[in-house]
């Protein structure tokens, strides 16, 4: 592996197992140096070694837990301070199956402040620096509950859904200044996220779990050809287009200066 170009180093949050583990893999043999993320130093440490052993990347860990503001503090200092950074994925997350009126309120704080808070700040440290170099690409982890809230806890839906706007926003801020952006939106993947979350994944039809390896050379493909949200599971690009596009056909209608006729106001007083 040590003939493939070194495209920059690659900030992998949430690495130390599943998803970002598995970018973290994916990216090293695609020539990035990384920055790995997580709270569990012993993980990040034994990937690392792994990795480096593998490809001969430089592999750097960061230890933090994002859901505390001086965690977001240090991993957003490597990002303003190191200028050979050219990729950031946001992956680190968690989430919960449990119906609204049986989740703890504290808990779902925690998803917030993981979810939403850290993924932004992240991203605000990280994008700066990207235009002034001309260049680099952001990688958000959203899920498919962004688009289907009713599959599982409504806050972890409605903070994958902020994940899915902000990078559309983020895209057509920074399209033109040579940064790209991808939100991922991942159906059941078989990793540590269901046992975390109090519903094992053997518990799920093995047809709809797709494996972390094959979701994220999916992503990396869909990032490849362009795709500002990718679905790995999803078969027809075309399908997600016409939901954007339904979207999209709702603007010109979504502010008007008089409510709409189908509301009756003023109909008394004609």
């Amino acid at each position: 592996m040590g003939s493939v170009s070194n495209k920059g180093k690659a900030v992998v949050t949430g690495a130390s197992s599943g998803i970002g583990a598995e970018y973290a893999l994916q990216l090293a043999v695609r020539g990035y140096d990384l920055i790995l993320v997580a709270r569990n130093r012993a993980r990040l440490d034994a990937l690392a070694a792994r990795l480096n052993g593998m490809t001969g990347r430089q592999v750097e860990v960061v230890e933090a837990d994002l859901a505390a503001p001086e965690g977001v503090r240090r991993v957003e200092e490597v990002l303003r301070s190191d200028s050979r950074i050219t990729l950031l994925v946001n992956n680190a997350g968690v989430g919960a199956v449990a119906p609204l009126l049986e989740s703890d309120p504290d808990k779902m704080s925690d998803m917030i402040a993981i979810n939403v808070l850290a993924l932004t700040r992240l991203t605000m440290a990280a994008a700066p620096g990207f235009v002034a170099r001309g260049g680099g690409t952001i990688i958000n982890i959203a899920s498919i509950v962004a688009i289907k809230p009713e599959l599982l806890n409504g806050v972890y839906g409605g903070t994958k859904a902020f994940v899915v706007a902000y990078t559309q926003s983020l895209h057509h801020e920074l399209r033109d200044k040579g940064v790209r952006v991808q939100a991922v939106l991942p159906g059941a993947t078989r990793t540590e996220f269901w046992d975390i979350a109090g519903a094992p994944v053997h518990n799920l039809p093995d047809a709809i779990v797709m494996s972390a390896s094959d979701m994220v050379s999916a992503a990396l493909a869909g990032l490849e050809q362009g795709e500002l949200v990718t679905i790995p599971s999803l078969p027809d690009a075309a399908d997600w287009e016409k939901y954007d596009n339904a979207r999209n056909a709702l603007a010109p209608n979504l502010s008007h200066s008089k409510p709409a006729a189908r509301f009756y106001i003023g109909a008394a007083a004609a």
